[in-house]
């Protein structure tokens, strides 16, 4: 699976591109979050200059609200994975997956 197909998963599932205006990430890294609980986002960083596996990370963390992110720090980062082959994306996956 390449960065390209990854990005129209994301398109496809209503993910808003956030532009990168803050400091805490690379400056050419794209951004895709959607809000997934009240101020807690699902977020896909991916590097601009670099189009390989080892360049995604995700990310569930809390924001005041949407417009916030890419310009200030997360309050709170709730999950980290840096998604190096196609086994991370099951992995997020089932994690997603899990009932409260």
């Amino acid at each position: 699976m390449n960065c390209h197909k990854i990005i129209q998963s994301l398109e496809a599932s209503h993910f808003a591109k956030i532009i990168n205006n803050g400091t805490w990430l690379e400056t050419h890294s794209h951004i895709y979050a959607k809000e997934i609980k009240e101020t807690v986002f699902l977020l896909f960083l991916i590097a601009e200059e670099k189009e390989n596996m080892e360049d995604i990370r995700a990310l569930i963390a809390q924001f005041d609200n949407i417009n916030n992110i890419g310009k200030q720090e997360p309050k709170q980062i709730l999950f980290y994975l840096s998604i190096k082959k196609k086994y991370d994306l099951h992995y997020l996956k089932k994690f997603m997956k899990v009932e409260d």
